[in-house]
Formats: C-alpha cells, sequence, structure tokens
C-alpha cells in the first residue's frame, strides 16, 4: 500500500515543477491575432432547371398507362422542338396508382379507376427562356409543373474569389486590434474557412399551368465565405 503513495507523491511533484516552469516559458510562445472575415458574392444564375408532370386517369390500368404515355411523348417532342438537347431532360418519378371510391352501404373502399402519372426534369442553360419553355410544355398537356429552380454553374470560381475578399477583410480587422493594442501584425499563422461555403439564397418557385405567358424572375444567388486567421504579433522593442 505503501509504494503507490510514493508514486502518486511523485507524479505530483512532477506537475508542480510543470506549471511553475509555465510562465517562464510563457515568453517563448508567439502571441497572435485571432479574427474572422468575410466575404459575400452575388450573381445572376446561368442554369434553370423545372419539373413537368401528367396525369391520367382511365377504369384501367392499361388505360391509364396508355394515356399517359401518349400524354408524355407530346411533351418530350414539344421541348425537343423548344432546342432542349435529349441530355438535358429525363424522367424523374413514373407511377401507377390505384383509385377507391367508397361504398356507403357497406364500408369497403372499392378500386373504381386508375392514375397514372409520369414526371420529367428539364435543365434549361439558357434562363431567358424558362417562361416560354413552361408555356410550351403548358401548351404540350403538362398539368402539373414546379419546383423551378436556379443556379450558378460557375459557383467554385466565385468562391475563390470570395475567398481571396475574406481573408483581406481579415487583415483588415486583425490591423485594427493591432492598432488599437499597440502592436504590428507579423506573419499569418493559420488560415482555416469556416464551415463549408453555402448559398444564403437559392431562387426557388412552383408554378401551376396557366392561360397567360408564365412569369418568372431568376434573382440573383448570393455565395458567403468566411475564414478564421490567426496573426503573429511583434511587440514594439523592451515590451
Amino acid at each position: 500500500m505503501k509504494k503507490p503513495a510514493v508514486l502518486f507523491t511523485s507524479f505530483a511533484a512532477a506537475v508542480a515543477a510543470t506549471l511553475l516552469a509555465t510562465p517562464a516559458l510563457a515568453d517563448d510562445f508567439p502571441s497572435a491575432i485571432t479574427v474572422s472575415g468575410e466575404a459575400m458574392i452575388s450573381a445572376a444564375p446561368d442554369l434553370a432547371q423545372i419539373d413537368a408532370g401528367v396525369a391520367n386517369d382511365a377504369k384501367s390500368a392499361k388505360e391509364a398507362s396508355d394515356a399517359n404515355n401518349a400524354a408524355m411523348g407530346k411533351v418530350l417532342l414539344a421541348l425537343k422542338g423548344a432546342g432542349i438537347a435529349e441530355k438535358d431532360y429525363q424522367t424523374s418519378r413514373l407511377s401507377l396508382q390505384p383509385q377507391y371510391g367508397q361504398n356507403k352501404s357497406t364500408g369497403a373502399s372499392p378500386v373504381v379507376g386508375f392514375r397514372a402519372s409520369n414526371r420529367v426534369t428539364v435543365k434549361i442553360r439558357d434562363v431567358t427562356k424558362v417562361a416560354g419553355i413552361i408555356d410550351t410544355l403548358v401548351g404540350a398537356g403538362a398539368n402539373d409543373i414546379g419546383n423551378i429552380s436556379f443556379e450558378v454553374t460557375q459557383a467554385s470560381k466565385l468562391l475563390d474569389d470570395a475567398r481571396e475578399q475574406a481573408v483581406v477583410d481579415a487583415r483588415r480587422k486583425a490591423e485594427i486590434y493591432a492598432k488599437a493594442t499597440g502592436v504590428t501584425l507579423g506573419s499569418p499563422l493559420s488560415v482555416s474557412e469556416g464551415g463549408a461555403p453555402v448559398p444564403l439564397f437559392k431562387a426557388r418557385m412552383a408554378t401551376a399551368p396557366m392561360a397567360a405567358p408564365a412569369a418568372v424572375a431568376p434573382g440573383e444567388e448570393t455565395l458567403s465565405v468566411t475564414v478564421n486567421v490567426s496573426w503573429a504579433i511583434i511587440r514594439p522593442e523592451g515590451k
């Protein structure tokens, strides 16, 4: 039982010696000013994406499916005629569901028909054509249009520009603190990005078929970047 006590006493003495030595070693470590820099860049979107669909009801599953296939065929032909490349549209959802009625006397829910639906996702690489494409889809028989979204395809380059601006902003803040405390900024010690850069705003809307031409406003997308920078500081001589 005595041996562990000796070990503990030796460990405690070592910790105490380390703590006593810490103030003397503190001057060997560089002092720093750590700040966060921010930058935001806005850009007009250059790509739009639309979901469009057709739905058909019929007594039998085959009738509903055949009618739906014919309706979607017209929509796809309209897209091709509007200059949309085949690589820019694809089926996103296809379904065939029974429709149930209500038998008031028995309380049962018999199948009274079927609904077939087909949705296609369309990429539009010229956002000025979005309204025209919507009108084309409606004219071709699409009876469910929505989830219109816009994005900037060159976001990576914009984010790189924002990163440079964020570092400039960080230095500006650090120089203010350095001046206020009577020191001079040295070299940066560390740089890290504060979280994943994400769009602050992404234009998105839903639209329904209408007789009048569709009105679409793509707006702008704003990208934000935050960086954390630690700067070494140079103290005046004698301090």
